[in-house]
């Protein structure tokens, strides 16, 4: 019989540095080391660098930390991932002659090109040019504006990563987008947690965060799915040491028991910092794209224990019945089999549940990057809803969001399915924002950024304009995103650093736009957190070269494209911009009026849902019947060969920026396969043997790195992983490519 959830977790403790003061032996970040090193790092600008992290809102996760504190706790904190990503922000220009000879940076890698410095000027390739030249603004912006009005708008795509972008350019993008007649314009979430949003709205009418993170102080329970703030959002595992202190319990939905999220060292916190904080109670190592199956497990012994809140159902729900029919269907055998749990599994799982009144559920990546990403996340939401954890304090549905400011994306409209707002783009919503913008909207879909490559590849976008991102680092089967991209007659890549998509040979031209970073934006700005507060940002002033503020150069080229009506575009200042979000997306109101470091606003207050009342058209929660994915492959249909699922995870990094080769939560070399150490046994492999991972899309050389995880899957980083995963496949609700593969493991 497998061990239960809390002796899972005590097994995997493995070599005993728990006990040693300051995990002294083991593997696990050194966060003061760390600091040292970025203060080294930044040592040419210590001064600014002092700035940002004083007076500026963390460009890292989306948490939302304002100077050095935020709406969550008391004290001083700062996390490693803002460390990192420091440098970004006090690195001189680089020496624009290094761009001259683009084959000298053949074979560079992305850190490597980051160490060159900060973009200073705009810079021009033509097709059959050795590099890049230095050009003017001038001319940048008419070669940029006379493309533009030339071309069809359905021929011109606008992409927004989520790389420090604040709300004032999530929204300039999407009006220039649409006075331009387009509606291609999407944002960094069509990568991660576009599936959420589709759900979410489905289910109870948002597409945030139903509590805050002070609802997990003291909560009965907390449920990560898929989720690792320790790597990804670290100054979440303070809040989860102080609530551990006031009772809170967590579990973990996951396949590997990640490290961070079993014990961690809190610097700021003297006890922690000397021995670590447990972390997680009980651990469910569902199988890699098991947790449709694992929830319907739940829910059933929920109902047939009793343990269901029927009143909550019964008054603030609808859609319980089919759901019912659903799960009176399913075989329990069949859902064991597919989540790789047992019934002893789903049984404890749901009396944990029922022994929390009060719970809360966060999910990330590890759910959503799936092709049926956005069912498992209408799965969680149902299992929230049949237990009653919504609308209450201390209760809530949390999509973690790794980035700052990407949940303002959609609600600024920079989405191609959606208006300012988070709007449906239908003919009403379509004609308000034409009264509010006077000029014409388009009245169609656009394309989502994974539509939008693909459309270089069929050779149907004219100008591709990229604010940020690396969809050549970002999407699978990468040779096929370059040679797409390099079929865009013009490519404008608008950036603080240099990155190898940048150079990738040019259709015709490619454009590269110096841009300021978050902290130097014109007039300040705003990002909203995972918990939907609206922080403002100050300017800080610092120029570098001739970069410009983000949104005035989105402007500037919308306006040289239509001068003659250039006047409709307004935003003509950070502060302007901010009144004018405040009228079109009136939940953002209060955001003109934030002027320093610490000004905030929430919107929908500390929770949404309050007693049960949802933003549907019904004010009801909406259950959601979902078909149970089909079991994958166990063997190669041709000769035999087992096949293992693997998936991408994430290391020392921020997105694709790399920070260390090594992982200081797991101790992984970025060439790493995580695998079962009884899997490598039956395999005859040992730890550092290299293998290569195989599949019909491509092929990926690893070393053997056993930990403890569900078997039969496996781990490698991403984007390393990319060559393994096929393109084209993708949740059908938000779009988001399935990070996941089938391969075969070949001995070296």
């Amino acid at each position: 019989m497998a061990p239960a959830a809390r002796a899972r977790v005590l097994d995997a403790a493995g070599s005993g540095h728990d006990a040693v003061p300051f995990g002294l032996g083991g593997t696990k970040p050194k966060h003061f080391r760390e600091m040292l090193r970025a203060a080294w790092q930044n040592r040419d600008n210590l001064p600014y660098a002092w700035k940002v992290l004083s007076q500026g809102v963390c460009d890292g996760c989306a948490l939302g930390v304002a100077g050095f504190h935020d709406w969550t706790i008391d004290g001083t904190h700062l996390c490693l991932t803002r460390l990192s990503l420091l440098r970004l922000n006090t690195m001189p220009a680089l020496d624009p002659r290094r761009l001259e000879d683009v084959q000298a940076l053949r074979g560079w890698t992305n850190a490597q090109l980051r160490e060159l410095g900060r973009l200073p000027y705009p810079m021009l390739r033509r097709r059959g040019d050795r590099g890049f030249h230095r050009i003017s603004w001038d001319e940048a912006l008419a070669r940029s504006g006379s493309r533009l009005r030339e071309a069809d708008p359905r021929r011109v795509a606008f992409f927004i990563t989520s790389r420090g972008v604040t709300n004032e350019v999530y929204y300039m993008a999407q009006k220039a987008a649409r006075f331009l007649g387009t509606n291609h314009v999407d944002n960094a979430a069509r990568l991660c947690h576009a599936p959420s949003t589709g759900a979410m709205k489905h289910a109870i009418g948002y597409a945030a965060s139903t509590c805050s993170y002070r609802d997990w102080y003291g909560t009965d329970l907390i449920v990560f799915f898929g989720a690792n703030p320790s790597n990804d959002q670290p100054v979440a595992m303070k809040y989860l040491h102080e609530a551990r202190a006031e009772g809170t319990r967590i579990a973990m939905v996951n396949p590997y028991l990640e490290p961070g999220m079993r014990r961690y060292w809190v610097p700021s916190a003297p006890g922690s910092a000397v021995f670590g904080t447990p972390i997680t109670d009980w651990w469910f190592p569902v199988r890699q794209g098991g947790d449709i199956a694992l929830m319907y497990g739940v829910l059933r012994m929920l109902r047939d224990k009793g343990g269901l809140n029927d009143a909550f159902v019964a008054d603030h729900t609808s859609g319980w019945d089919e759901l019912v029919q659903e799960l009176d269907r399913l075989d329990l055998a069949e859902l064991e089999c597919c989540s790789g749990l047992s019934r002893a599994d789903f049984a404890e799982f749901a009396d944990l549940l029922m022994g929390a009144r009060n719970a809360v559920f966060v999910w990330s990546m590890g759910i959503t990057q799936h092709s049926v990403g956005g069912d498992a996340v209408s799965m969680i939401l149902n299992l929230g809803l049949a237990r009653g954890y919504l609308g209450r304090a201390k209760n809530g549905l949390m999509p973690i969001r790794g980035h700052s400011s990407v949940q303002g994306g959609a609600e600024m409209g920079c989405y191609s399915t959606a208006l300012p707002g988070g709007k449906a783009i239908n003919p009403e919503n379509v004609a308000a924002l034409e009264a509010a913008y006077g000029f014409p909207i388009p009245s169609w879909t656009g394309l989502t950024a994974v539509e939008m490559v693909e459309a270089c590849a069929r050779g149907r976008l004219d100008v591709f304009y990229c604010v940020g991102g690396n969809f050549l680092r970002t999407l699978p089967e990468p040779d096929y995103v370059a040679a797409a991209l390099s079929r865009v007659p013009l490519r404008v890549h608008q950036d603080i650093l240099v990155t190898d998509q940048m150079l990738l040979e040019p259709g015709d031209e490619v454009l590269l736009l110096p841009a300021k970073t978050r902290y130097e934006q014109d007039d300040g700005g705003i990002e909203t957190s995972t918990e939907r507060r609206v922080m403002f940002s100050p300017e800080l002033p610092r120029q570098v070269g001739e970069a410009r503020a983000e949104w005035r150069i989105l402007r500037d080229v919308a306006a040289a494209a239509y001068p003659e009506r250039a006047e409709q575009l307004g935003c003509e200042s950070g502060h302007s911009i901010r009144e004018e979000i405040a009228r079109v997306v009136p939940f953002y109101d209060g955001v003109q009026h934030l002027k320093k470091t610490g000004d905030a606003i929430q919107w929908g207050g500390e929770r949404l849902c309050e007693g049960g009342l949802c933003a549907t058209s019904d004010g009801k929660a909406h259950f959601k019947t979902i078909s149970l994915p089909a079991e994958p492959a166990a063997s190669d249909a041709r000769n035999g060969a087992r096949l293992f699922h693997v998936s991408t995870r994430r290391g020392k990094q921020f997105n694709t920026m790399i920070h260390q080769e090594i992982d200081p939560l797991t101790g992984a070399a970025r060439d790493a396969v995580f695998m079962h150490p009884e899997d490598a046994a039956e395999l005859h492999l040992a730890r550092g043997d290299w293998v290569a991972l195989v599949n019909e899309t491509g092929r990926m050389e690893a070393r053997v790195f056993p930990v403890i995880l569900a078997r039969g899957n496996l781990q490698v980083h991403w984007p390393e992983g990319n060559v393994l995963i096929r393109r084209g496949v993708v949740d059908g609700i938000g779009g988001v490519p399935d990070y996941n593969a089938l391969v075969r493991v070949e001995r070296l």
